[in-house]
């Protein structure tokens, strides 16, 4: 008697980041046959070049900052040859050189865990240039210069080839004064005047971390305000933090050109003025890897931007086709990356899914202090877009707050009008990524302000501001 098995599904993810990375894992759990096609490691950029380096390097500077002000919190320092016998602050250095060297490090064994992990699922990895052919294979160019190709025919596809760093033709990185965000780790001292031009979350995000760090820092806002997009009152406290630690914040300016000096850089802005500077940062954004992966060819809808185009559980126009990341429309944050990367392949191949909603994503900027924000947002609400109240509650009376130093931050709620429901929330203080997560919950299963309020939190601690902020919008029914 012969029987005939049902062949497995074939997968292929064409991408290592955290999308691919979580699509090609949860695939493998599922029982599919899966090849994930990556070309400078498991990982992607997010891990080698990107998010683990650059919040490494965030990590290192706070370090820095606890120690200089920790004479704050009456902890004292003497020298060691001193003659006096008083206390002394602390000048704090940073030897770049081994602070990069530990990050390329962290970057390469989080990419080699991630690999053993794909691995251990029974990931099949294949190192190169993969884009596809139609809709039911993909072509991997491995060998050196493009040589030799392995055709793999496939049932399903997940493209999350990421982004890369936007390069202006004024402003043309070479990776020793001119550069991206990937290229400063090969820096081996600290710049002595760093020019960052952009003031999103990247360009805030490394200024902050370099200003503290030691360098001089000039910031390019072509804005009124660092951060545009963000909640205002979050932006106005990192710019008032930019500025007392030292930094220049050059605000409604815009950088023509970036040039290159014997020993430097000048940027010129629009207005005509110059900024000379040792180094210069560009962060003026990022565009999609979608040019030359087979897409068009393929059928796949694409903005003029290159970004492609995805439903909410990531499928592109083409049903078998889905995409997920930095190179699609959806928001550019690896946790989302990472859960489009589920959702696709949940879908994909049958499985119970839960379609992204967009309102339910927490984001993160780690700039010191942290910005956490999940849900609706305060300008939506005062537009009309959501109807909601607003209470927004200082860290400054927050106990926990005031015993380890912090002057800055505060807790801001939305809470939908009548219900009460947490639609949104601000967080800005120390750590705030771990901090908004109780919002994101209270966000997801739609909890009340008082639900929120009547859970208990550990006094002292920062997350009982959460719980404050919470009783004070109670809603009497």
């Amino acid at each position: 008697m012969a029987y005939e098995f049902e062949r497995k599904q074939r997968v292929a993810v064409v991408g290592g980041g955290p999308g691919g990375y979580e699509a090609a894992l949860a695939a493998a759990q599922l029982g599919a046959d899966v090849t994930l096609v990556e070309r400078v490691g498991v990982g992607g950029s997010a891990v080698i070049t990107d998010v683990v380096p650059s919040k490494g390097l965030i990590a290192t500077a706070e370090a820095a900052k606890a120690i200089g002000g920790a004479a704050d919190l009456g902890v004292q320092f003497f020298a060691r040859s001193g003659e006096t016998g008083k206390p002394v602050r602390p000048e704090v250095t940073v030897n770049l050189a081994a602070v990069n060297k530990r990050l390329t490090s962290l970057a390469r064994q989080q990419s080699e865990d991630m690999r053993a992990n794909l691995v251990h699922a029974g990931v099949r990895i294949v190192h190169g240039e993969g884009r596809l052919d139609g809709n039911d294979a993909v072509i991997v160019s491995t060998g050196r210069g493009g040589t030799d190709f392995d055709r793999i025919e496939v049932d399903t596809i997940i493209v999350a080839v990421g982004g890369s760093p936007r390069e202006l033709p004024t402003a043309k990185p070479d990776g020793e004064r001119i550069l991206t965000w990937k290229q400063l780790y090969s820096l081996d001292r600290l710049p002595e005047h760093l020019i960052v031009v952009g003031s999103g979350v990247t360009g805030a995000e490394f200024a902050s971390a370099y200003c503290v760090l030691g360098a001089k820092v000039t910031l390019i806002s072509s804005r009124d305000q660092v951060l545009p997009g963000e909640d205002s009152d979050a932006a106005a406290v990192i710019e008032r933090v930019f500025k007392r630690d030292g930094m220049t914040v050059l605000n409604k300016s815009r950088a023509e050109k970036v040039e290159r000096t014997a020993d430097g850089v000048v940027a010129t802005l629009t207005d005509g003025r110059t900024v000379t500077g040792s180094h210069c940062l560009m962060a003026v954004g990022a565009v999609p890897n979608t040019a030359g992966v087979g897409l068009e060819e393929a059928g796949v809808q694409m903005d003029d931007s290159g970004h492609i185009r995805v439903n909410r559980v990531s499928r592109t126009s083409i049903p078998n086709i889905y995409a997920v990341g930095d190179c699609t429309t959806e928001i550019p944050l690896a946790s989302v990356a990472s859960m489009s990367g589920r959702t696709a392949v949940f879908h994909a191949m049958g499985d119970a899914v839960t379609p992204i909603e967009v309102r339910n994503i927490t984001s993160n900027i780690f700039t010191q202090p942290e910005i956490a924000t999940v849900g609706w947002n305060q300008k939506q609400i005062e537009e009309g877009i959501a109807q909601g109240n607003i209470y927004k509650l200082p860290l400054s009376a927050n106990p926990r707050a005031k015993m380890i130093g912090v002057r800055d931050g505060f807790v801001k709620l939305f809470a939908r009008t009548g219900s009460g429901t947490v639609i949104g929330g601000v967080i800005v203080a120390p750590r705030a990524s771990e901090l908004i997560f109780p919002l994101a919950l209270a966000v997801e299963h739609r909890l009340t302000v008082d639900q929120v309020a009547s859970a208990y939190t550990v006094y002292p601690s920062l997350t009982g501001s959460i719980s404050d902020a919470a009783r004070a919008m109670h809603i009497v029914l």
